[in-house]
């Protein structure tokens, strides 16, 4: 029998053909409020940073004639000077002036059909891959007689997380000669806290192939029953966005084959073609999509508990070993690694260190979230 041999040598791809490319991302709705659009460039994947696109004059013109200029605020993200919403009866135009002087814009773009998201609702379920877990679904309908709806979702959710190990003393260090450590009051803000995390991925859903205009029990989201994420209140905001048949279209091709955090800076197989275009040569070729949209939204609340009244909750995301260190336990102090649980005591089978300890996750929740109590926060 021949013996295996692994490959040992790195490989290093090298992309010779690779052209950076203009990416644009930018969404107006009908709500009235400061709009926001993003300019970047394409990266190759060994790149670890996304290269965003800075000075750049952008703004958004009206077929009424008014202009709405955006400033750059952070580093390729420009937000419109005023608020503004988007009209049913106008049409909008992105126009974009980079540091170069190269010319930007897209076809004229008008709000679709009005769609309502009716409900958002939590459901403990088995998904198609056999896993238990918590369904986020939602129900959404178009007036009757109009065309086929077409939507994208997008979602902010947000969960409590409590310090399984959190105690109401803590150690310090005092840099004496040599140093030494005193146990002090701890602070109560780092008990419990809240984390809050944006989707990353493309969610679309049509009425296209339904019988009525109703889109019905559309998985948003699926979060497995052992994710520590649900293990005592979660929330979560729906943002149900009403889509062109052009929009949705390249959508639904873009999500085919991106599977990055950053769905259009993607390095892809071929060229997307969107609705925007140089306007100094035809050759050029720019990513990404201008896009007017409807919005309606809705956050629900649930807790473990409602769901999994008898069960124990799910893993914590540190096992939360006990310890007792001797040898760099200064350090650990200092630098905040561990975090106190008790004193050492004859017998308890630890270690020789005076203090029981553990990871600093498993006693300080600020590691995860923020301890600030979110404004829509309802127990």
């Amino acid at each position: 029998m021949l013996p295996n041999y692994g490959c040992i040598e790195e490989f290093n791809a090298e992309f010779i053909d690779f052209e950076s490319t203009l990416v644009i991302e930018a969404t107006i709705t009908d709500e009235f409020k400061p709009q926001e659009v993003l300019l970047s460039r394409t990266y190759r994947i060994q790149d670890e940073e996304i290269e965003m696109e800075s000075g750049a004059t952008v703004s958004v013109i009206s077929s009424d004639g008014q202009e709405f200029p955006f400033q750059e605020q952070d580093q390729g993200t420009y937000v419109s000077n005023t608020s503004f919403a988007a009209l049913p009866q106008l049409t909008y135009q992105l126009a974009v002036e980079t540091q170069d002087g190269k010319s930007y814009s897209s076809t004229a773009m008008g709000l679709p059909e009005v769609a309502k998201l009716d409900s958002v609702y939590a459901k403990r379920f088995t998904n198609d891959l056999g896993e238990d877990g918590m369904g986020i679904f939602v129900n959404a309908s178009v007036a009757a007689g109009t065309a086929s709806g077409f939507y994208r979702y997008e979602y902010e959710e947000t969960y409590k997380i409590i310090a399984p190990f959190w105690d109401p003393v803590e150690l310090e260090v005092v840099e004496s000669t040599p140093p030494n450590i005193i146990k002090v009051p701890r602070s109560l803000d780092e008990r419990i806290c809240y984390a809050t995390f944006d989707s990353n991925r493309i969610i679309l859903a049509d009425t296209e192939d339904l019988d009525g205009d109703n889109a019905e029990n559309i998985l948003v989201r699926f979060i497995p029953s052992n994710d520590y994420i649900i293990s005592h209140r979660y929330s979560i905001l729906v943002r149900q966005y009403s889509l062109s048949i052009q929009a949705h279209a390249f959508f639904e091709t873009l999500n085919e084959f991106s599977t990055n955090e950053s769905l259009f800076s993607e390095s892809q197989p071929g060229f997307l073609e969107g609705n925007v275009f140089s306007e100094n040569s035809s050759n050029e070729k720019v990513l990404g999509y201008f896009d007017v949209v409807n919005v309606d939204e809705k956050r629900i609340f649930f807790n473990y508990s409602d769901f999994y009244p008898m069960e124990d909750l799910p893993p914590y995301v540190d096992p939360c070993q006990f310890n007792t260190p001797t040898i760099g336990l200064i350090d650990l102090v200092r630098w905040d690694w561990v975090k106190y649980i008790d004193d050492n005591y004859i017998g308890s089978g630890l270690g020789s260190g005076p203090y029981i300890t553990v990871p600093q996750v498993c006693g300080d929740c600020t590691v995860l979230g923020t301890s600030e109590v979110p404004d829509f926060w309802i127990e």
